[in-house]
């Protein structure tokens, strides 16, 4: 459990930020491991998913639960896109976000990174994958930038 801890921690750390893991990952986290490969597959605490573990790429996909706990503890995280009011209740519905939408995104973000996407007020709207850099989003005034994959609206 404790290597398993510290393996979803720095893996927090590396896509997130620093100390991001330590601060979404207590110790009291609930690890799943996949029964056909034995891998670690999801975290949950407090009987709420936090994150999946992607076989794919090894990275995290978050949850809305664990967008917040990153939202109100932001500290180095590096991961956040924010968009203009008016498009807010849409994103928050679960639909993309275009280029044209976006206010201000972290300079760290790349193409296909794990996002999370707030409105001018901070306030946790949908998470995603990025389809554009940072600099792309703010240049481009057109397309699709983040792809959202579950907004606050539709929390399971």
């Amino acid at each position: 459990m404790e290597n398993a801890l510290s393996r979803i921690r720095s893996i927090a750390d590396y896509q997130f930020g620093k100390d991001v893991g330590a601060r979404l990952f207590p110790e009291n986290v609930n690890i799943t491991y996949s029964k056909t490969t034995g891998r670690i597959r999801y975290v949950h605490f407090n009987g709420k998913r936090l994150a999946t573990l992607r076989p794919t790429d090894g990275l995290l996909s978050l949850s809305i639960t664990a967008a917040r706990l990153i939202a109100e503890n932001r500290g180095f995280a590096r991961c956040f896109v924010t968009v203009q009011k008016d498009v807010s209740e849409f994103v928050a519905d679960g639909r993309d976000v275009f280029a044209a939408h976006v206010v201000k995104a972290d300079e760290e973000i790349r193409a296909k990174d794990e996002v999370i996407v707030v409105d001018e007020d901070n306030c946790v709207l949908a998470v995603g994958r990025a389809l554009l850099s940072s600099a792309e989003m703010k240049a481009f005034k057109t397309g699709v930038a983040v792809k959202v994959r579950r907004g606050c609206i539709k929390e399971s």
